[in-house]
């Protein structure tokens, strides 16, 4: 089943609000088997309502609009709708009743816009509201079903979770849609594109491959449409494996995970211990580590040190090393690592000295210049990156969540 999202409302259009309505819809739609073909917002206006709607029905199976059905006289989905189903508005007592019920309920008199909310179009089938005054309205044309619904969201998902989806199931018109994300690191798009080129040409039809990049990493979901769940699922598994085999040392992880609890869980099955020292990530990744529940578990803890005399004195590193080689430098991001891990009796460690910008570069070091150091049981390994850019924050992004691709290859054993 394919479905059409259409919102109502001037103030979505102007960026007053923003439409959450149709990212939550989107994600109940998935999981019940409902594909999203398009998402439209449109004015307030009789003549681009309407005209929306007939494009909707061209191409959707499933037409659901929000919005436009409050009690003032610029909610005007209603009277469009008649129109364009050639019916009209009727008095739908059991919908009064429950505005009665609702403003007696919250001691607030009524007047006659409120009681015109129980004047709903003929030809619909009414779904009743128990959170609003205004019900949803189902329709149903040239084999395309139409529901009209509160852009109130809490009115809204209960319309949906209560009345909509329960519906659409008895219809038995809805697929089965199954999606898989694959976390890769360390592989730019264009590269992770060619090298698992032939795999994704035999991919069966029925299963799509989408790229999602981000700075640091490549998302890769595949979507499966089918009539059984469960042999999708099996379906989509087998192509990872095949996958895995190809971009073993790319990827980190599934669906919603995050670096930090890949290694969290790494460090929980080896029974070992972290710490992290930071200087120009000023405690961004202790942040990221700490974000996952249950982290205590592996994390000892963590020195932001922005001085040279904190350097010093928290983390032991060598003045003769600061005053020769500078704080941004392989000899200090060494010694910061192998501080903290002694200090915080750790068994791996992270480090970080760097300039974040978008002040304090020089020709020799630029903004943009990191070093990172990690060190584990057996080994220790410095690494150096400039990135490009004096956007402080974006560079403290991109230096964290560097680092925690190192860590996570080192307590891999990778590195």
């Amino acid at each position: 089943m394919k479905a059409e999202i259409i919102t109502i409302g001037d103030e979505i259009l102007i960026g007053q609000i923003v439409d959450t309505n149709s990212a939550w819809m989107g994600e109940q739609f998935n999981l019940n088997g409902i594909e999203i073909y398009q998402i439209t917002s449109v004015h307030d206006d009789h003549n681009h309502i309407m005209q929306a709607v007939k494009n909707a029905e061209k191409n959707a199976d499933l037409v659901v609009i929000t919005g436009g059905l409050g009690p003032t006289k610029d909610d005007i989905t209603k009277h469009t709708l008649c129109e364009y189903f050639n019916t009209e508005l009727v008095f739908h007592k059991p919908t009064l009743d429950t505005i009665v019920e609702r403003f007696k309920h919250r001691g607030i008199d009524m007047n006659k816009l409120n009681r015109d909310q129980a004047m709903l179009p003929e030809a619909c089938t009414i779904l009743p509201n128990k959170m609003g005054t205004a019900p949803g309205m189902w329709f149903e044309k040239n084999d395309t079903i139409f529901v009209s619904m509160p852009g109130v969201p809490f009115e809204m998902k209960y319309l949906v979770e209560f009345e909509l989806l329960p519906r659409l199931r008895k219809t038995r018109r809805t697929k089965a849609i199954f999606h898989k994300t694959v976390l890769t690191q360390g592989v730019p798009e264009s590269v992770l594109a060619e090298r698992i080129g032939d795999w994704e040409d035999t991919l069966p039809t029925n299963i799509k491959l989408a790229y999602l990049p981000n700075p640091m990493a490549v998302r890769l979901r595949l979507s499966a449409i089918g009539d059984d769940v469960e042999a999708l699922k099996r379906d989509v598994e087998s192509e990872i494996e095949k996958l895995q085999k190809i971009i073993p040392e790319a990827i980190f992880g599934y669906d919603n995970e995050t670096m930090s609890e890949v290694i969290g869980r790494q460090l929980v099955l080896q029974n070992k211990k972290l710490a992290v020292a930071e200087s120009c990530t000023g405690g961004y990744i202790s942040h990221l580590v700490t974000s996952v529940s249950g982290s205590s578990a592996y994390y000892n803890g963590s020195v932001t040190s922005y001085s040279n005399e904190m350097k010093e004195q928290l983390l032991g590193v060598s003045r003769s090393n600061l005053e020769k080689y500078g704080a941004v430098s392989e000899q200090v991001a060494r010694e910061m690592a192998e501080g903290i891990k002694r200090v915080m009796k750790a068994d791996y460690a992270v480090a970080t000295t760097g300039i974040a910008g978008p002040t304090g570069g020089t020709e020799e070091k630029p903004v943009g210049l990191v070093w990172i150091a990690v060190s584990g049981p057996e080994k220790i390994v410095v690494k150096k990156y400039t990135f490009v850019g004096d956007q402080r924050d974006r560079n403290i992004v991109r230096s964290g969540q560097t680092a925690l691709q190192l860590l996570r290859r080192m307590v891999l054993g990778e590195l």
